[in-house]
C-alpha cells in the first residue's frame, strides 16, 4: 500500500491525495457508509444575542451576511487534515452536522448581531444586496498536522452601496494535543469564534 510519509501511517486519518489522485484507505479508518458516526459536530457562537432580544432597521441599514465560498476540500461534512502540500486526510469520526461554510456563517451572523446591535440578515431574507453585504471565502477550516493546531482562515469582503470595497484576511489557530473528533471540533469552534469576533470589530471600524 503506497504512503506519503510517516504521518500518513497514523490510523487517525483517512488520506486523500490532491485532486485526481486515488483515495488511500488505512487500517482503522472510519467508514462513511451505513454506519453513523458516534456524534455530529456543530459550531456555537460565544456572543449570541440573548433570548428575547430584538433589532429593527430598514434593509439599507441591515448587515447581510452571506455564506462563504469554499474550495472542494471544505465543501463537505468531514474535517480535513493538512498532511502536506499535496495530501489531505480526514479526522476519524469527525463529521459536521452541516457543511462548515453554513455553520461558520451562523457564528458570524450571531456574533455581529450581538456585538453591533444591528439587524443581521441573510440574502434569502432580503432578496437584495441593498444593505451592507459581508461575504468572503473560508480558506482554511481544519487541522494542520505540521502546526499541530486547527486553523480557521477567512477572507472577508464588505460591499456597501456608495463606498469602496473592503477586503481583509482573518485567521486564528488553536493547538490540539489529541487529534480526535471531540478535541478538534472544540478547537475549531474556539477558532471560529475568535475569527468572528475579529470580523465584527473590523465591520464596526
Amino acid at each position: 500500500m503506497p504512503t506519503t510519509g510517516a504521518s500518513l501511517v497514523n490510523q487517525k486519518f483517512r488520506p486523500v491525495l490532491a485532486a485526481g489522485a486515488t483515495v488511500l484507505l488505512l487500517a482503522g479508518c472510519v467508514s462513511f457508509g451505513d454506519k453513523a458516526p458516534p456524534q455530529l459536530l456543530t459550531l456555537t457562537s460565544d456572543a449570541a444575542p440573548t433570548a428575547g432580544s430584538m433589532a429593527s432597521a430598514s434593509v439599507t441599514e441591515a448587515i447581510i451576511v452571506d455564506v462563504p465560498t469554499v474550495e472542494r476540500t471544505l465543501d463537505q461534512v468531514r474535517v480535513p487534515v493538512q498532511v502536506s502540500d499535496s495530501a489531505i486526510a480526514y479526522v476519524q469520526d469527525a463529521v459536521w452536522a452541516d457543511k462548515p461554510a453554513r455553520l461558520f456563517r451562523g457564528v458570524l451572523a450571531e456574533t455581529l448581531a450581538a456585538k453591533s446591535g444591528r439587524l443581521v440578515l441573510d440574502q434569502v431574507e432580503t432578496g437584495s444586496e441593498r444593505g451592507m453585504m459581508l461575504s468572503g471565502q473560508l480558506q482554511r477550516f481544519g487541522y494542520d498536522e505540521g502546526a499541530r493546531a486547527v486553523v480557521v482562515r477567512y477572507d472577508a469582503v464588505i460591499r456597501k452601496p456608495g463606498t469602496p470595497l473592503r477586503k481583509q484576511r482573518f485567521e486564528a489557530s488553536v493547538p490540539v494535543a489529541t487529534v480526535d473528533a471531540v478535541s478538534v471540533g472544540a478547537a475549531l469552534n474556539q477558532a471560529a469564534n475568535t475569527v468572528a469576533g475579529q470580523v465584527a470589530a473590523w465591520v464596526a471600524g
